[in-house]
């Protein structure tokens, strides 16, 4: 699974670029790369492991800069390579994107660009993306905003993404969008960071919006805007401004991660599958935490409660809550593959014993 983290702030960026991929590192990945803002934009990618990432950018190279992004791939499009690890630019690096997602009509986007003469290096669907946004300001001319670009590009992808922009004549300037691909904005102290996961926000902040499906977000060390995608590419083809009525999103408001750092370290142990497996007993207490308890001290008899499923919906005929209809089930049915099919056969065996229904 890949993972995307940028930052702009007043630090230096490339420390925290890798050690958000580091945190990212529990997703599964074959190379990773990091992106700062220079002119031209700085890029440092490798196949196989972060350390392998962290060496090479160790090695001498400036990347020096306070804006940047990064990522963790997990290869769909091209074999595990340096040159299809993400950040992907354009030929003159003035434009670079880290994306999480398929998009599915690259190949016809890609024909029309290679025929108006860009050339592709990679083998990936997200090196579309950035020549794309550079082909589209060439055509909407310099007075067009970055954001409005992005807005435009990204009707013309179908798929699902969940992407970052750097450009490199705008300093102060981080574009997010997303469709069917998660992306959450951390907003700290003069600094804001975007991840595809809050486990590389949380050493940062604790106060995150949640990007929305079909939402995009322009970030500049002053602040943030979050806006409706379609909307500001329908406007453009209008040609007023994205910042009128109906586009900027005021009811996305920002909410506290309610986790913290020492849940998503390793806590000494190897690796994290054996963190998960030691730490079941403690995930399962959480999970039952407010839902299964004792009514009084007087009577041990325990008792359920599952916000939502205790009142019945309006229009239902016999008039039962979903909990009650579940308690009132004849049998019950686990469907799961893979590892997920060996805890359901132990559910199985759980549940037949206590409840004495088939399942």
């Amino acid at each position: 699974m890949c993972g995307i983290f940028a930052y702009i702030g007043g630090k230096q960026a490339l420390s925290l670029l890798i050690a958000a991929l580091k945190r990212l590192e529990y997703r599964g990945y074959d190379s990773a790369g990091v992106g700062i803002h220079g002119e031209p934009i700085k890029v440092c990618k490798k196949v196989g492991k972060v350390s392998n990432l962290e060496q090479a950018c160790a090695g001498g190279v400036d990347l020096a800069g306070t804006c940047g992004i990064a990522h963790t791939r997990w290869a769909t499009h091209g074999k595990p390579s340096d040159h299809n690890s993400h950040p992907h630019t354009t030929s003159d690096r003035n434009v670079a994107v880290v994306h999480n997602g398929v998009i599915e009509n690259y190949q016809a986007l890609k024909k029309q660009l290679m025929n108006k003469g860009y050339v592709f290096v990679s083998e990936t669907d997200t090196e579309l993306l950035a020549h794309l946004v550079q082909d589209l300001r060439n055509d909407m001319g310099a007075s067009t905003t970055w954001i409005q670009v992005v807005a435009t590009a990204l009707q013309l992808v179908e798929g699902a993404f969940g992407v970052v922009f750097l450009f490199k004549d705008d300093p102060d300037l981080l574009v997010g969008a997303r469709k069917g691909s998660p992306l959450i904005l951390g907003v700290g102290n003069g600094e804001y960071m975007l991840a595809s996961d809050a486990s590389a926000i949380i050493e940062h902040t604790q106060d995150v919006v949640y990007i929305r499906e079909g939402e995009m977000v322009e970030i500049r060390r002053s602040g943030y805007q979050l806006q409706d995608m379609k909307k500001v590419a329908d406007t453009m083809k209008s040609e007023a401004s994205p910042r009128g009525n109906g586009v900027s999103f005021d009811d996305n408001p920002i909410v506290r991660l309610e986790m913290s750092l020492e849940q998503i370290e390793k806590a000494g142990y190897p690796h994290f599958m054996l963190k998960e497996i030691m730490d079941q007993p403690n995930a399962l207490r959480n999970a039952m935490r407010g839902r299964l308890y004792h009514r009084d001290d007087e009577q041990p008899a325990w008792e359920i409660k599952l916000g939502g499923l205790e009142k019945a919906p309006e229009g239902v005929e016999n008039g039962l809550s979903p909990l009650a209809r579940m308690a009132d089930a004849k049998r019950i049915i686990i469907a799961a593959c893979g590892t997920s099919a060996n805890s359901g056969m132990i559910a199985k065996y759980a549940m037949e014993s206590s409840a004495h229904l088939p399942v």
